[in-house]
């Protein structure tokens, strides 16, 4: 079996390491790609291919885990060519989960759930074909929600109306306790409520939050467009924070 893989972030370095399998290939290509992220190509087992198009082809299961904003027209350019399985990894809203529909004909739509490098994420998928991919769950927990596009999208977005939004206001208040020298208390006090590890949780929270505030801020804006609603208030100030 051939994996190929749009995108080489860590979402995909994560996965190559944890499907092994003499049974299946890794492809990829670098075309078009930073010098960064052709260095981890370089660095990983998989098998370069010249371009994107030809990985499409010749996979049995196409991964695209790219930011939310190139998803549709990563689909638009490549979904034609793609033979096999589409699973689409990128934390996009439910509407561009069915605008890349349009363009891939074996869509699944996917949700990692857990932090991108984690040893036990959880792997939701939701389509008519996410059955072909259950057999994933050998390596990575794997959990069909449905055989409706879309649903996978839904519910990776209501986590993350959750998480990012806690995670501005985590940043926000360890902003204003730093303010006042007051830190490490601060982390103390939230730690006898909250429960063990807690410090250490947060201050990964707050750093990979910060490091990645771009593509945070772009998911929270694919959430705020599907759901429409007046009551995302919280949603909206946690956008503003990280645009900030």
């Amino acid at each position: 079996m051939i994996i190929g893989l749009i995108g080489f972030g860590k979402v995909s370095q994560n996965l190559i390491r944890l499907i092994q399998s003499d049974e299946i290939t890794f492809i990829t290509s670098t075309e078009n790609r930073s010098p960064e992220t052709i260095e981890n190509i370089e660095k990983s087992s998989v098998e370069v291919i010249d371009d994107v198009k030809e990985v499409a082809i010749r996979s049995d299961i196409l991964i695209s885990a790219n930011s939310p904003k190139n998803a549709l027209s990563t689909a638009e350019e490549y979904g034609e060519y793609a033979r096999g399985i589409y699973l689409d990894l990128n934390n996009v809203s439910p509407n561009t989960t069915y605008e890349i529909s349009q363009h891939v004909e074996n869509l699944v739509d996917g949700a990692i759930i857990g932090k991108i490098d984690s040893d036990k994420p959880l792997l939701y998928i939701s389509g008519e074909k996410s059955d072909e991919l259950v057999f994933l769950n050998d390596y990575i927990e794997t959990v069909k929600l449905s055989d409706r596009i879309g649903d996978a999208s839904i519910l990776k977005m209501l986590r993350s109306t959750y998480t990012k939004t806690l995670s501005a206001l985590l940043i926000e208040s360890f902003d204003l306790a730093r303010k006042h020298g007051l830190e490490e208390e601060f982390l103390d006090a939230l730690t006898i409520t909250e429960g063990e590890g807690f410090r250490e949780k947060s201050l990964s929270r707050i750093n990979n939050t910060l490091r990645s505030r771009k593509r945070k801020s772009e998911e929270l804006d694919e959430i705020i467009s599907y759901f429409n609603d007046d009551d995302l208030i919280m949603v909206k100030a946690a956008m503003e924070k990280l645009n900030r």
